[in-house]
């Protein structure tokens, strides 16, 4: 029998035939299953809830006694209430999972009436009898919808004001045009007024563009703030919850397992922070180069092996350089180093298994280049034009985590330093990322 199943089961000899309270495996999983912060029921394949943990009764307002041997579709509103049995019948009968393994989102009933929405996932389960039985995780996600609502409100309040300052640059150019139309009596000063008002037009202009950007780029960070640091905060918080539960030595693998996924969530917003305030630095014009004389082989060979000690996967980094005398050029070893890592962690966040990536230094006519090519899923035709663009990302990259603006941060990095950014990339086949920049300044 299933040791999750058999540990979530209320009455322990009468549903397994034996006692489980002298194996201390049931015990610890009959306590993960007590204490978890999700609630779980579990239902027999007919709809009658067999067990459920106190989190589901708290989710629900009902107590354990109100739960076991009624029909799980007590916690559903209609239709859902009304089909629940059908479903299970149709899966039963044609083995199609609409939800089983997969999970979704869905609304719940509680025992005053009122609905929340929650996170489902379902798994199948085989029950001692040999019949097909079903366990249900249940993730509220009330929270989540507030936050996100309250998101939308604001991003509607700011295109309500994007829409007011447009009105009101209107009315100013059409008192401009009046203006202008008055003036057209007064020949000898004419031709200035109208250059004047041309100007004076264009600003306004340029002003209502510059606020529509605005907007949009208000809008779509809020969209992307909201969506790339709800996965690592929800990650920090269930290890850092359940950290505490493994409170004896046989729990420390899981307890170092759950500090290096928070480790690995710090990180991720660290990286995420640090592109948001350099994309600030980079447009308020914050970030001044200090050149200065470097030896690039020396230095980049150096950063390719701490790179590789600290954050590499499986799979082969190597470092080239096409000549062997020494490049000495004047640069900002700072923003070269920043450049050369961002690189990297996109090839190896975008390349497939075994990864494979060569870091390569060559020279030409009186400038360096330095080019990152990789063995990754590549960038396809029609999006090359926009890969530089702020939070643009590639369409076959949409399941990968990102911000969209590494390959934008490392094109101004670039161009700070008196250099060019190129790229050469084939979908499904590989990139190829430049650095053009001058020998000397």
């Amino acid at each position: 029998m299933n040791p999750l199943l058999w540990a979530f089961t209320p009455n322990f000899e009468a549903f397994v035939g034996m006692n489980t309270l002298e194996n201390s495996s049931g015990a610890f999983m009959q306590s993960v299953f007590e204490t978890a912060v999700d609630g779980i029921v579990v239902i027999d394949q007919r709809g009658i809830m067999l067990t459920a943990n106190p989190s589901a009764g708290k989710l629900f307002g009902y107590t354990l006694k109100e739960m076991v041997g009624v029909n799980v579709n007590l916690l559903m509103p209609n239709p859902h209430q009304a089909q629940h049995d059908h479903y299970i019948h149709r899966y039963l009968k044609t083995g199609e999972a609409r939800i089983i393994g997969i999970g979704r989102e869905v609304p719940g009933r509680k025992k005053d009436g009122s609905t929340f929405p929650f996170r489902l996932s379902i798994s199948e389960v085989f029950l001692d009898d040999g019949e097909v039985g079903f366990t249900g995780i249940i993730h509220d996600i009330s929270e989540v919808k507030r936050v996100e609502l309250e998101l939308r409100e604001l991003n509607t309040e700011l295109e309500g004001k994007v829409r007011e300052r447009t009105e009101e640059l209107s009315k100013a150019v059409n008192r401009l045009l009046t203006t202008n139309s008055d003036l057209e009596h007064e020949v000898g000063e004419r031709r200035r007024t109208e250059n004047k008002l041309r100007k004076m037009h264009l600003e306004l202009e340029d002003a209502l563009n510059l606020e529509k950007e605005l907007g949009d780029l208000k809008s779509r960070f809020l969209t992307l703030a909201s969506h790339e640091f709800r996965t690592p905060l929800t990650t920090i918080l269930s290890s850092a919850s359940l950290i505490g539960r493994y409170d004896d030595d046989a729990g420390q693998v899981k307890r170092l397992r759950h500090i290096e996924r928070i480790n690995s969530a710090v990180r991720t917003l660290t990286g995420l922070l640090e592109d948001f305030l350099s994309v600030g630095r980079l447009e308020e014009g914050k970030i001044k180069p200090n050149f200065e004389p470097a030896n690039l082989e020396e230095q980049i060979r150096e950063w390719t092996h701490d790179f590789k000690e600290t954050l590499w996967k499986e799979g082969t980094l190597e470092f080239h350089c096409a000549e062997e005398t020494a490049f000495n050029a004047s640069t900002d070893l700072r923003i070269l180093q920043t450049i050369l890592l961002n690189l990297l962690s996109n090839a190896v966040k975008y390349s497939t298994e075994p990864i494979q990536i060569k870091v390569s230094l060559s020279r030409q006519d009186g400038l360096v280049l330095i080019s990152v090519q990789d063995n990754g899923i590549g960038v396809p035709g029609k999006d090359m034009e926009h890969l530089t663009e702020r939070f643009f990302r590639a369409t076959n990259v949409s399941h990968i985590q990102g911000t969209g603006l590494g390959l934008h941060i490392v094109r101004e990095y670039a161009e700070l330093l008196g250099g060019t950014l190129s790229i050469q990339s084939t979908a499904d086949s590989g990139s190829t990322f430049t650095v053009v920049l001058p020998l000397v300044r």
